[in-house]
């Protein structure tokens, strides 16, 4: 019986077919973002602080519709004023109202780097992820076989992006090549069922060397969410929809930040 996930994916390699057939790879690498330098999401998470990828995100399969009031320039804006230390843009349209043109959107508001967040399954969608603006890519391991994940590794690698490899289980670890990986992510939202765990990352990244950026994603929604994650020794978090349903996502993550860290993405 096919998951929700698998339903979403299937739909995205259909879209990406359409997509190829409108839009060439010269076309894209003519576009004026694909030129610009990239900015490193590894080296920004990379903090005494625990590190915040904030994200914005209209929908989601589980939550429907969580913020009418959807200007992606505006919460990046205001994501790194409160300190931010990277964004992450949903640009999966069909559950989740994306679009990649919030990518460039986000960058002309923002000097953080940017993540792709999406359901990347083939290197065109690498590509155009830098031609929007984006600096890193999201990888599923869930979704991708080991063959596929190293030709998006290499893909992103060529055009001097990085890559978050998100994983939801030590079954899912044990299939990366970990000495081409830089930063990995654990959801703590089981992507079949949606059900989330916020202890389950900090018991998979365990398992991920120190050398590697190691991010907690998902289900986090408060301070304390933040300090137990901390005392893990992990690296970051990414929160999306405990910011998009605030009325105002800048201060609700200046509540997320210790005072000393609240003011540091308005010095970037």
């Amino acid at each position: 019986m096919a998951t929700i996930l698998d339903t979403i994916v299937q739909a995205t390699r259909e879209r990406i077919r359409d997509r190829r057939a409108r839009t060439s790879l010269r076309q894209l690498e003519q576009a004026p973002l694909f030129g610009e330098a990239r900015r490193s999401l590894a080296a920004a998470l990379r903090r005494e602080h625990l590190a915040v990828i904030a994200e914005c995100k209209k929908a989601s399969p589980s939550a429907g519709v969580i913020r009418e009031s959807y200007d992606v320039a505006s919460i990046a804006g205001a994501y790194t004023r409160s300190g931010a230390d990277a964004i992450s843009v949903l640009t999966e349209p069909a559950w989740f109202q994306g679009d990649a043109l919030h990518l460039s959107e986000a960058r002309s508001a923002s000097g953080l780097p940017i993540l792709r967040k999406d359901f990347v399954v083939d290197p065109f969608q690498v590509v155009e992820a830098r031609a929007f603006g984006a600096d890193a890519v999201l990888l599923i391991a869930a979704v991708l076989d080991r063959a596929a994940l190293a030709d998006l590794l290499d893909a992103a690698r060529a055009l001097e992006m990085e890559c978050l490899v998100e994983c939801h289980s030590e079954r899912e670890l044990d299939r990366l090549d970990l000495d081409r990986v830089r930063i990995v992510g654990v959801n703590n939202r089981n992507l079949e069922t949606f059900e989330v765990d916020r202890d389950h990352a900090a018991r998979v990244l365990a398992h991920v060397p120190t050398s590697i950026v190691r991010v907690a994603e998902s289900g986090l929604r408060t301070a304390d969410d933040l300090d137990a994650v901390r005392e893990a020794g992990i690296d970051a978090v990414l929160v999306g929809e405990a910011l998009m349903r605030a009325a105002d996502p800048g201060e609700a993550l200046r509540h997320l930040r210790p005072p000393d860290h609240q003011t540091a993405g308005r010095d970037r």
